[in-house]
């Protein structure tokens, strides 16, 4: 069932000028829009169609779903006592990555555990990672104020009934995502819901039950009027389109061959959250599956192409990479999409696995990697970082680190910003590394041991990092 309401016009400062002025700003903001996608343009930032803000961090990955920000001035070195400029106690641990907007920092939490941590079934067969059933019945976005960390409102959703997952992947997993207008937020079997700014519910869209031993974590994404979400793993599983202002269906696609693996023990499903890509003059929809890699129609869910790819369990989110503006760069000019450690080559249609590209890169576990010109970087669930230069597969660093940097496993994905390129572990440790063919660590950074399993967010000469007991505040005071 759906819900749906209108969002009230909050227009009462425009409508007080006069026709001219209004006119006036108008020309003064459409040619400052231009002037600024014209300078974007030339410096050759395509990167998936979206919004461009510089100082927003409106989904999982960033502006782009690429985990690359332009920021310069970042922290390098920080502790529990420096360059902290505020920290929030969390009511629970979580694994949902901040977002940033403007003044406002989203995160998504659930609470009111209840058989917790999961219960194991009886019947789960040995030898495999158990997960169970248990209940949160309150699952939340919070909205924090930028400046201090002030919480300046927070939503609830009541959902008694018992849904699977693991102890290491509590509820509300999903991050949110915005675009200035709304906020949405995905509460697995609790459904997604929209907010506004102020934190009025807009919608609620019942996504039904989703049924998986390990939960669910794919974070929605929006694109134009759209937001596109993955509603799995499980037996029953689909991509789901609506409309971001009404919650209205849009489109559905459901993908066969899903499994809960809460009797058959199958180790099957995926928790990777879609990108948008630009391919040729048409926008796709790129998403993984187990076994396969996607493309999809984003605003009808059509099937555009599928390449066997990977294995049975797909946890990280494919990287686009768009053809070089400059002539003789890029791979044939063609775009192409990373995945695993398998590049494919973009632009034709059907079964498209012989697109695939003979170099193989870094494999990607849960962390998703990053890549910034002709580099892919990679931190692997032992903790050794890696950088290969993706067009030919070498692997830059590994003669290079005589010793690990103290790293262990992450879930987190990896940024990169500032020249550098950022990753947290599942200690709460942040390790910072030189970006380029040259390996340089240049900072261990602890908070504790907290534990954490999300990605870090860049907004404004700040970074954001949500443990499983605080929501920090990272900058150079």
């Amino acid at each position: 069932m759906t819900r749906m309401r209108e969002r009230p016009s909050t227009r009462s400062e425009e409508r007080s000028l006069s026709p001219s002025v209004r006119s006036l700003a108008a020309r003064v903001v459409f040619s400052s829009l231009f002037a600024l996608r014209s300078s974007l343009f030339v410096l050759g930032l395509f990167f998936p169609i979206t919004n461009l803000h510089a100082e927003n961090w409106p989904t999982w990955r960033g502006p782009n779903s690429q985990g690359v920000s332009r920021e310069k001035a970042l922290p390098l070195q920080w502790s529990p006592t420096e360059n902290v400029r505020w920290k929030v106690k969390m009511p629970a641990s979580g694994n949902s990555t901040p977002i940033v907007w403007g003044e406002r920092v989203f995160v998504t939490q659930s609470t009111e555990r209840t058989l917790w941590p999961p219960k194991v079934p009886i019947d789960f067969p040995k030898g495999t990672s158990p997960g169970g059933h248990a209940i949160a019945e309150k699952r939340s976005v919070m909205c924090f104020h930028r400046a201090d960390g002030k919480l300046l409102w927070q939503r609830d959703i009541i959902y008694k009934e018992k849904e699977p997952t693991h102890g290491t992947n509590p509820f509300c997993s999903a991050s949110p995502v915005t675009d200035g207008e709304v906020v949405v937020v995905s509460h697995g079997s609790a459904g997604l819901v929209g907010y506004d700014f102020e934190g009025k519910q807009l919608w609620h869209y019942d996504v039904g039950k989703l049924e998986h031993v390990w939960g669910n974590a794919s974070s929605p994404i929006l694109h134009g009027d759209l937001c596109i979400h993955w509603a799995g793993p499980g037996p029953r599983q689909y991509l789901i389109a609506v409309n971001k202002r009404t919650g209205a269906k849009v489109w559905e696609t459901p993908e066969s061959g899903g499994d809960s693996g809460l009797h058959s023990g199958k180790f099957l499903g995926s928790w990777s959250s879609p990108i948008i890509a630009r391919v040729g003059d048409q926008d796709q929809l790129i998403f993984g599956l187990p076994f396969k890699l996607k493309g999809y129609d984003p605003k009808t869910g059509k099937e555009l192409w599928s390449a066997a790819i990977g294995g049975s369990y797909s946890y990280s989110s494919p990287i686009f990479v768009p053809p070089s503006p400059l002539a003789g760069e890029g791979v044939k000019g063609d775009p192409v999409v990373i995945y695993g450690s398998n590049v494919l080559k973009l632009g034709a249609t059907g079964d498209i696995t012989k697109h695939r590209l003979k170099v193989k890169v870094g494999s990607m576990y849960i962390s998703t990697a990053v890549v910034s010109g002709d580099y892919l970087y990679t931190y692997n669930n032992v903790g050794v970082p890696a950088c290969y230069e993706w067009k030919t597969g070498a692997e830059l660093w590994k003669d290079q680190i005589k010793e690990r940097p103290g790293g262990t496993e992450t879930w987190g994905s990896l940024v990169h910003a500032a020249g550098r390129i950022y990753i947290a572990d599942k200690t709460g440790a942040t390790h910072v590394f030189a970006a380029g063919p040259k390996y340089q660590h240049l900072a261990t950074n602890r908070l504790g041991n907290e534990g954490m399993n999300a990605s870090l967010a860049v907004s404004d000469g700040s970074i954001y990092l949500r443990t499983h007991k605080h929501l920090w505040c990272i900058g150079e005071k």
